[in-house]
Parts: C-alpha cells; sequence; structure tokens
C-alpha cells in the first residue's frame, strides 16, 4: 500500500508538471489500483495536508532571523530592508478562491495559465478579511462540524491560489536564492517558474525554499497554494480569529555559496554578573562544488559602533555541500548588562572571507548580556527573584486581523510600558520576528510560545508517537529562530495540548539546545487541575489567590507565575490587588501575565457606522460570540478603565504611611536593577480633594529594592471638618523611548485624615409655615424657599422639582437593583449571576405604592413616607422611600431596602432618576477619573473631577455596566449655566451617569445599539456587586464584593440649584445624621 501511495503522488506530480495526455495517466492510474489489493480504493490517498507525518518538503532548515551584508557599516546599521541581498515580495498578487480542494486549479502555475480573470489580493494579509469566506472565532471547538483527526474536513476546506512575478538583481548572479515567508496559515504547496519546490506546515514559525535552480533570466513567477484547513489545525487550536492565507512577509534572500546559515548567541553573565560571557556557535555552509578557504571573523559592538571585542578569527576549509559549526567563547569585562529595566544592547557582526581577505557576507544582530537561572525556588535574572508583570499578547490588528505592522507593535510595547507592563507572553505561538527585536531595545521580558494547542481534545497528540515530529519541529523552529533574543527568557512549549511523552521530547531537545533559558509549559489531564504543572516553573492559570499560595508553599524548589489570570473579558479585572498583595508577599510568588492585552474585535463600517464585531457576527455557524473580547486595551489600543488598575499594582515606586506623623513618609523603589534618579517626584495635599500646597522629592539616591525615609515640610493646622490626603506623583526626567518627560510612572495617595461629621451644620427648628404643602387631587406641591416638589401621590413617586421657573426632572425617582450584566455576570451558564438574575426576574421588576404618608416631624420637617414593593412571578423586593424636606430646600432621601432570604445575590442596590437632557456637566468629590468598582479601585484616587454625562460611558465591545465612581462624597450634575442638582452621599455612595437606559443598555449586544443621546439617568447607589475576574465562565465575584439579600438603609441629600458652585460650599443639616440612622 505504501508504495501505491507512492507512486500515485509520483504520478499525480506527473500530471501537474509535466504535459503529458491525462487520459493516458489516468490509465496508468487504474492499472496501478488495480494490481493492488481489492479493497484498496483512490479514496485511501492520504493528501500532504491530511497526514500528520508530512510537516514540509523541501523546506531549509530553521535558522536565526538574518540578512548578509556588503560591507561592516550595513551589517551595524542592521536595517534589513535596506540590504542588496533582500527583496520584499509584499504586495498585490493575483489571487483565486475556492470552497473545497476538490475546487481547486491544478494547473495555475503553470507559466501559459491565465490568470487575467482573477482578482488581486493584498500581501500579507488574511484572504478573509479581503472579501474571501468568512472569519471564524472560537475558543475550545474546532471551527468546522465533526472534527476527524488528523483529516480535514473535505466539503469545507477553502483553498487560496496566489501568483505573482518578480525579477532578479544582476548583482545576484552567482550565489544562492532562497524565498522566505514568516507565516502562511494553515498549509501550502509552492511552486517558483511552473516549478514545484515544496510544501510547509507549521504556521507561525518561516518557511524558507531554496529557490535557486528554479531561477531564470528576465520575470520570474511565484505560486502559492494555501489550504485553510489541515491535519495541523488540531494542533493550532488557539483561542482566536481562525483566519487564512500568506499573513506576514514573504521576501527573497541572496547570499554567496558559501553562507553563514545560522549562529547562536548566548550571552551570559557571570563572576557575580559582573562579567560578560560570550559563546557564539557559528552554522556555515558550502552550497558550492568546490572546496572553499574561510576565515571567520566574530566582532562585538557597543550601542556606539565601538569595537567592545574581536575575536579571534578562524580559519576553516569548507568541502563542497558540506556544513561546519564552529564555536568560540570569551569573557567581556565591564558590561552593561540586559533587563527590562535596563535594556543594554550590544551588536555582534560575523563575517566571512577568503584567502584573498575579501568579505564575502556579514551577517549581524543585535544580543544582550544577562543569565536566567532556577535557584533556590526562584527565577533569577541576573541573580535576583525579579517579579513578572506581565500580559498575554495575541497579534491582533482591528483591520488586518493576524498582519500586524511595525508602527502597531511599537504602539504596544509603548502602552505596555507606560502602564507598568515589563512582560509579555506570545500566546500561543511565536510571533512576528520584528516583535522580539523591539521588546528587546524597549525592554520586555518575553515567554516565547510553540505555535502548539489541541484544547478541544486535549492529549490525544502529544500521546500519539505520529505527532511527535511535528511536535518537536514546532518547538525546534520557534528556537532556532529567536535564539539570540535577550528579552526571551522562557520557552512555552504550547498550551492546552494535555501533556505526554511529545511535551517531553520538545523540552528534552530545547534543555540540549539551549539550557540557558526556563521551559514553561500549563496544560493537565484533564482540564484545570489543581497540581502543579510540569517543567521549571508552576503556571497554573486562573488560580485563585489561596491556590496560588498553596502551590508556593507546598513546592519549595519552583517558582509560581501564573500563565493566565484576571481574565480581562469586558469590564473586569476585579481583586486582582490580592493577587499582588500575595506576590509581594511571597518570595517564590514571582508574578502573573494577565489575559489578556488586547480586544480581538474586527472593526465593521456600515450603515450603522463604525464598530467592533465578534464571533457570530459573520454569519458562521461555529463561534464562540464574545469571548474574543478578553483585553485591558480596545482594539484601536484605547485603554480599558481596567488598566489603570493594573498601572497602579505594577507600579515600582511604593509609597506607605505607618501613621505615627502626618509629615513621614516611605517611598520604596521595587526596581531590581535601576535606581531612581531618572525620575522626579513631587507630593501635593489636598483638602476635600482640591490642591492647597505642593512640594518636590528628590529620588536620585533611593536604590534598586531599598527605601529611604521622607519627611514633608509640616503642615499648618488642618481643620477638622476637612478631609485632607496626600497624593505622590513620580515622573520620568527626560524623554525616553516609550514616554515623554514628565510621563507619571508611579502614584500613591495616603488619606492623613477622613472625612468628618463636621461639614454638617445644626439648623434652627424649622417653623412648619415655612414649607407649604398643597394638594390637589393626586397631586401633592410642597414648597419651601424657592424650591418646588412635586409628587404623584398616587403613585407614591417623585416627579418633578422646580426652582423659581426652572425644571430639573423627566424621570421620578425610582428604587433599582438591576445593572446590565457584564461579561463576567454572565459566565457560568445557568449557574452564572446574571442566569440567577433573569430568572427572578431583576430586570423586569413591577412596582406597587403600598401606602403613601405625608406628617411633619416634631421640628418641622415635612416628610412623605413611602412603602413600595418590587415584584416579578419569581421575586418580591420592599422598599421605603421617606422625603424629608429641609431648610432652604434641601431634599433628604432615606431609604430602607428589605430583600428576603433565598433570592440571588443583587446586582446593586440604589435608587435611579431622570434630569433633563440639557444637564449634561458634570463634577464629583470621589475617586476618579475613570470608573471604579468596590473590587477594583485602588488605581482611582479620592478627588474632585469634572467631564461631560458622555464621557463617562465607557464602550466596551459588548454593552454592559459601566462607568460607576466608587466613594463618592458629593456629586453635581449641570448645564451651562451653572444650573442642576448637587447630591451628598452619607457618608458615600456609587455614582454614575449616562444619556442611555438601563433597558437600551442592558438589551444591546453592539455598541452602534447603544442610544447615548437621551436624558440623564444620575444612579446614586448604596451599593455595587463587585466585577470579579478571576475567570470569566465562573461566578466568582469575591465573597466579600457580593449584595446578599437582607436589610439595608442608606439616605443621600439632593440640593437643586440655580448656582452649584455657591450651593456645593453650604454645609448641611446636622438634623439629616439623625435622619439617616
Amino acid at each position: 500500500m505504501d508504495l501505491l501511495l507512492l507512486n500515485l503522488r509520483v504520478i499525480k506530480d506527473l500530471m501537474l508538471e509535466a504535459k503529458i495526455y491525462r487520459s493516458f495517466i489516468l490509465i496508468n492510474l487504474l492499472l496501478l489500483v488495480f494490481s493492488c489489493d481489492k479493497q484498496t480504493e483512490t479514496d485511501d490517498i492520504i493528501e500532504y495536508w491530511e497526514d500528520p507525518t508530512i510537516i514540509s518538503e523541501n523546506k531549509e532548515d530553521a535558522h536565526a532571523t538574518l540578512i548578509p551584508y556588503d560591507t561592516k557599516d550595513q551589517a551595524l546599521k542592521g536595517n534589513r530592508s535596506l540590504s542588496k541581498h533582500y527583496k520584499s515580495l509584499n504586495g498585490e498578487w493575483w489571487f483565486n478562491w475556492v470552497k473545497k480542494p476538490s475546487e481547486k486549479s491544478l494547473s495555475f502555475y503553470e507559466n501559459d495559465y491565465d490568470i487575467t480573470k482573477w482578482e488581486k489580493i493584498s500581501v500579507p494579509g488574511s484572504w478573509q478579511l479581503q472579501g474571501y469566506g468568512q472569519p471564524i472565532y472560537t475558543n475550545v471547538k474546532h471551527p468546522f462540524e465533526d472534527p476527524q483527526p488528523p483529516f480535514p474536513p473535505e466539503e469545507n476546506n477553502p483553498v487560496g491560489s496566489y501568483r505573482r512575478t518578480f525579477t532578479i538583481s544582476d548583482s545576484w548572479n552567482g550565489g544562492q536564492i532562497f524565498l522566505h515567508f514568516d507565516g502562511v496559515k494553515s498549509a501550502f504547496f509552492v511552486w517558483v517558474n511552473g516549478k514545484k519546490v515544496g510544501y510547509s506546515q507549521g504556521s507561525m514559525t518561516p518557511a524558507e525554499f531554496n529557490i535557486t535552480d528554479y531561477i531564470i533570466d528576465g520575470h520570474n513567477s511565484v505560486s502559492v497554494q494555501v489550504f485553510r484547513w489541515s491535519d495541523a489545525a488540531y494542533i493550532e487550536d488557539q483561542d482566536f480569529w481562525r483566519l487564512s492565507g500568506i499573513y506576514r512577509d514573504v521576501y527573497l534572500m541572496h547570499t554567496p555559496d558559501t553562507h553563514i546559515r545560522h549562529f547562536k548567541v548566548i550571552a551570559t553573565l557571570t563572576d557575580n554578573y559582573q562579567q560578560g560571557l560570550l559563546n557564539i556557535k557559528t552554522h556555515i555552509k558550502n552550497y558550492g562544488s568546490d572546496t572553499e578557504n574561510l576565515i571567520l571573523k566574530n566582532t562585538l559592538y557597543d550601542q556606539a559602533g565601538s569595537i567592545v571585542a574581536a575575536l579571534e578569527p578562524i580559519a576553516l576549509k569548507l568541502m563542497a555541500n558540506d556544513e561546519q559549526a564552529l564555536e568560540q567563547k570569551t569573557m567581556i569585562k565591564e558590561i552593561s548588562p540586559w533587563t527590562a529595566e535596563t535594556p543594554n544592547l550590544y551588536r555582534i557582526v560575523l563575517s566571512i572571507s577568503n584567502n584573498n581577505d575579501k568579505v564575502l557576507e556579514n551577517v549581524s544582530t543585535k544580543i544582550g548580556f544577562r543569565s536566567v537561572e532556577l535557584k533556590n525556588g526562584q527565577m533569577l535574572v541576573n541573580g535576583e527573584p525579579i517579579i513578572i508583570k506581565g500580559v498575554n499578547r495575541h497579534e491582533h490588528d482591528p483591520v488586518t486581523g493576524r498582519t500586524v505592522d511595525e508602527e502597531l507593535m511599537v504602539k504596544d510595547i509603548m502602552l505596555m510600558k507606560q502602564f507598568n507592563i515589563n512582560a509579555v507572553r506570545t500566546s500561543h505561538y511565536p510571533n512576528h520576528p520584528r516583535w522580539y527585536e523591539l521588546c528587546d531595545e524597549y525592554g520586555l521580558y518575553v515567554m516565547d510560545e510553540t505555535n502548539l494547542e489541541s484544547h478541544a481534545f486535549w492529549s490525544k497528540f502529544t500521546l500519539d508517537p505520529i505527532w511527535k515530529n511535528a511536535f518537536v519541529d514546532r518547538a525546534q523552529r520557534m528556537v532556532l529562530r529567536d535564539v539570540n533574543h535577550p528579552s526571551i527568557i522562557m520557552w512555552s512549549l504550547g498550551n492546552e495540548a494535555g501533556y505526554g511523552p511529545n511535551h517531553d521530547a520538545m523540552a528534552d531537545w530545547i534543555r540540549s539546545y539551549d539550557p540557558s533559558r526556563l521551559i514553561h509549559y500549563e496544560g493537565k489531564e484533564p482540564g484545570y487541575g489543581p497540581l502543579p504543572n510540569h517543567f521549571d516553573i508552576i503556571a497554573n492559570m486562573y488560580a485563585s489567590v489561596d491556590l496560588m499560595i498553596k502551590l508556593h508553599d507546598d513546592n519549595p524548589s519552583r517558582p509560581v507565575i501564573l500563565c493566565e489570570y484576571s481574565h480581562a473579558m469586558g469590564n473586569s479585572n476585579g481583586n486582582i490587588f490580592k493577587y499582588w498583595d500575595a506576590i509581594y508577599k511571597y518570595p517564590r510568588l514571582q508574578g502573573a501575565f494577565i489575559w489578556d492585552w488586547v480586544d480581538q474585535g474586527l472593526l465593521r463600517k456600515d450603515n450603522n457606522g463604525e464598530y467592533y464585531v465578534y464571533g457570530g457576527d459573520f454569519g458562521e455557524k461555529l463561534h464562540d460570540g464574545n469571548f474574543c473580547l478578553n483585553g485591558v486595551i480596545s482594539p484601536d489600543r484605547k485603554p480599558h478603565p481596567a488598566l489603570y488598575e493594573v498601572k497602579h499594582l505594577h507600579q515600582n515606586i511604593k509609597v506607605s504611611w505607618d501613621q505615627s506623623d502626618k509629615n513621614i513618609f516611605v517611598i520604596e523603589n521595587r526596581n531590581f536593577f535601576q535606581d531612581l534618579s531618572h525620575v522626579y517626584g513631587k507630593w501635593e495635599l489636598t483638602e476635600d480633594g482640591r490642591k492647597i500646597s505642593s512640594g518636590s522629592i528628590n529620588t536620585d539616591y533611593i536604590n534598586p529594592q531599598s527605601k529611604q525615609i521622607y519627611e514633608l515640610p509640616p503642615f499648618s493646622m488642618l481643620r477638622g471638618d476637612r478631609e485632607y490626603a496626600v497624593n505622590f506623583n513620580f515622573m520620568v526626567k527626560e524623554n525616553l523611548s516609550w514616554a515623554k518627560k514628565g510621563h507619571v510612572i508611579a502614584s500613591d495617595q495616603i488619606i492623613i485624615q477622613e472625612q468628618s461629621t463636621q461639614r454638617f451644620t445644626k439648623y434652627a427648628r424649622q417653623n412648619k409655615k415655612e414649607v407649604r404643602p398643597l394638594e390637589n387631587k393626586d397631586t401633592l406641591e410642597v414648597k419651601s424657599g424657592d424650591r418646588s416638589f412635586r409628587f404623584d401621590l398616587s403613585k407614591g413617586q417623585l416627579v418633578q422639582v422646580l426652582k423659581k421657573d426652572q425644571t430639573f426632572m423627566v424621570g421620578p425617582i425610582v428604587h433599582n437593583i438591576w445593572r446590565a450584566p457584564t461579561d463576567n455576570d454572565e459566565g457560568g451558564d445557568k449557574k452564572s449571576f446574571a442566569s440567577q438574575w433573569l430568572k427572578a426576574g431583576y430586570n423586569n421588576m413591577n412596582r406597587k405604592a403600598i401606602s403613601v404618608e405625608k406628617t411633619f416631624t416634631n421640628d418641622g420637617l415635612f416628610q412623605l413616607s413611602v412603602n413600595e414593593k418590587y415584584f416579578s412571578d419569581s421575586a418580591s423586593v420592599k422598599a421605603k422611600l421617606v422625603y424629608t424636606i429641609l431648610p432652604e430646600g434641601d431634599l433628604h432621601l432615606s431609604v430602607h431596602t428589605n430583600i428576603p432570604d433565598g433570592l440571588p445575590v443583587i446586582p446593586k442596590i440604589g435608587l435611579s432618576f431622570q434630569l433633563e437632557k440639557k444637564y449634561s456637566n458634570l463634577r464629583w468629590y470621589g475617586r476618579g477619573p475613570h470608573e471604579s468598582y468596590p473590587d477594583r479601585k485602588h488605581g482611582a484616587f479620592i478627588g474632585q473631577y469634572t467631564g461631560t454625562v458622555k464621557e463617562q460611558y465607557y464602550p466596551y465591545i459588548r454593552p454592559q455596566e459601566n462607568g460607576n465612581k466608587a466613594d463618592v462624597r458629593w456629586a453635581s450634575v449641570g448645564n451651562g449655566n451653572g444650573s442642576g442638582l448637587i447630591i451628598y452621599g452619607i457618608p458615600v455612595f456609587n455614582l454614575s451617569v449616562h444619556q442611555y437606559s438601563l433597558e437600551n443598555l442592558t438589551e444591546a449586544t453592539h455598541t452602534y445599539m447603544v442610544d447615548d443621546n437621551g436624558p440623564v439617568t444620575v444612579n446614586m447607589d448604596h451599593l455595587v456587586m463587585g466585577l470579579g475576574g478571576d475567570d470569566s465562565w465562573n461566578p466568582r465575584t469575591h465573597k466579600e464584593y457580593l449584595i446578599n439579600p437582607g436589610s439595608y438603609r442608606y439616605s443621600f441629600i439632593l440640593r437643586f440649584s440655580d448656582n452649584i458652585k455657591t450651593d456645593t460650599k453650604r454645609t448641611l443639616d446636622r438634623r439629616t445624621l439623625l435622619l439617616s440612622k
């Protein structure tokens, strides 16, 4: 049978490449088939893209990223695109798309084939985003029905055929020419000038072919046929958009016949990390037919271009078609080590010349000296137990998908650095080669991950020896390409592919080739078990804080670095601060990688405007909805509010106060390698959120991992009725590669005196005649001063407030317990919070006024008491609202909410009403400026902030709860003339204001569906449930941030004003404190 398959493949190639009569070939095929066993069918032919043992044909061995240069100066500059030995094939290609392999063209690569009826497509790019087929987003399940490994579907496997022409420079006569693809998904064949060159799969690492013998004078053609699915799709089952085509760069590389094919540079530290140890292994290959006598020279340069070390030249004799590997070691004194904090780089230039001292080739790369070790249960970089403050990053552009240009890469890195992220996991595949160079230059630690995931089948493939070569090849091609990058401190064997002997084989090869880094892998059978995973690092994903600590305590020989945690889906990342409290407390908890960096939304422009779409929005049958939206930034790189919390928790400068002296603080430098001479500090004293004093802080002499006591100048007498805080900010002194001068890298706030009840003033007993209730049928109008409060007695609701002739409200004050569910609220299917809420009918409760009572208090205050019932088919909630009219027209509103046992936890508890649209300016004294929640507010400081109502809306791609402000003391909502409403908390409340309805936000599935142009809805909430975020598929909001059924009492003071600026300064009636009890 093997002979039959071989002969069939040979004949099939003849059919494709030779112009022989097809009838003759068919006769021979039939003879071959019938000469074999009667049970053998032609359907038994296994195509390349269906056979896991065939991973390539005629593909070159992997090597480090390189391009030859003619001169040393060119090599020092290192701009590969300017080399005369580089020719880009990016641009427009002719393209043809069919739905399945049986419809693909069999001769499109032939020179006389007419492609002028084809269309053009951009390369690099994914064909689904250029009008061919559907993008598909799935997480675990395969993107095609009835997966039967190793076979891709026959009827649903689109094929894209590409073709273009190119010419070769005369300077390329002689030597070798290689065709290089940085990334093609999923599997492809390539032809040059009508002749088959080879085949490749393994879509996230380069495929390179030697096409020297295929080149002709003048115009040449290259043809590529790409299969959307192949057997490789089963081990490329990552959680991302399933896109296809030539999505990374394509280029030609010319080399001399004797060529530095590959080189490995391992630059570590020795002598207590004070000296450099340079180890170079150079692979030189002779592609020619003659023996060559060569000299290899390796030279190390600093960033200024000065020689640091010129290694001893090595003479060698290289036989025809032979390859030699030459090793050199040398010590380098007074080295400047590489770390993410101090990304010091050198450049190594490797040159080969002949006996006549003619330089044949120069190649180069930037390197950094750094050591990575596992010692005493800790991961050490340059001897220090660094802390990983990381994110997982998918390559994603909202327009071009997986094709990410350098500009966007730089933008990602600059944002990461600006928000105190120091590490990135290339989840879950090797990234574009340029990404690693940028990480080297800007300073990010990298976990480089193999393109391997079989989430739907877990350990099936790692336990099967048939797949071993595919597993090992993927690891080898990643390591060989990326080995020279100092930013890479860990190799990862992939993600969620179970565990078995094929993983061990990968690890064995990596350890033998590169023992200078640690090995990571997170994947167990079954699923997410509690046991620590294999290899050097305990990286259990989505472990709770308690489990993380247990893993630390139970495993003293390895560090704990969670490869995924704090799932950032929608409005998320609650209680992330608990992880960082633990990380800084336990020595072998060395950080974690947030899942993940960027929302994978794709930009759509249609009659609804511009908005982002997600799984299911292309009409695809199989998808996982919006589970691709897990980023801390949006697709256009706008930070989510949660990223400010991350920045604060990750910062490397921390200020603390022991409360013994209001002027003495401790400044801690949490850097491991860098002192604080590059930053300057400022402090400011605030009174009720406003700055009243400030000064500078000299940080020049605060060394890494050290603390310094700092004493502020004495403060003048602090008033007992005010709240005081000291804010600290630390800014960079000069422009950096990733930030401008003055960028704030760290900040802290210390409340040295909390707000006091002394802001309340004793008012004289009110004369009943000063309050004039006037009842007319079902309408009660209560006048106090120049304000009038209008109640609907039939409903027991305040429906309007007037000050003179000015109106404010367009909707009554109502009790509310509903919020538009977040993605985390909906995590867990039937057991999710949202599912429980909907079952209880929290989203659609009817209101009934049980009783309405009017009375005067003993000291002359008018009150209207309303007992209400809110009910659905499954739940009933009682509330009592007491409206008290205060002197000069203030309204005190006390609420008693009673939620019976047996009901689910509550989304929020508070009041809601609507103001006229013109009241669109917001000022508040509370946490800000961005949104904050009970379990995510450390990065939002207490202060006075302003903005428009519209600015408080954060457009999560799937609309949901947003914009809350926690710990608000007071807030005002006003118009352009200074009129509006002031709200006081007793003592604090949660505030959100918006111009859409809660019903609209709940029902919307995309941002264009949110009508953000209506009346101003004001939500005054006593309690708001936390966000959670330990994961997004279980109800994991921590119990202290849940709102359980029970009895709750809370109060507000509402001051309707025609001069907010003046009325905000007025004191409050002390009697309201008694009313609030």
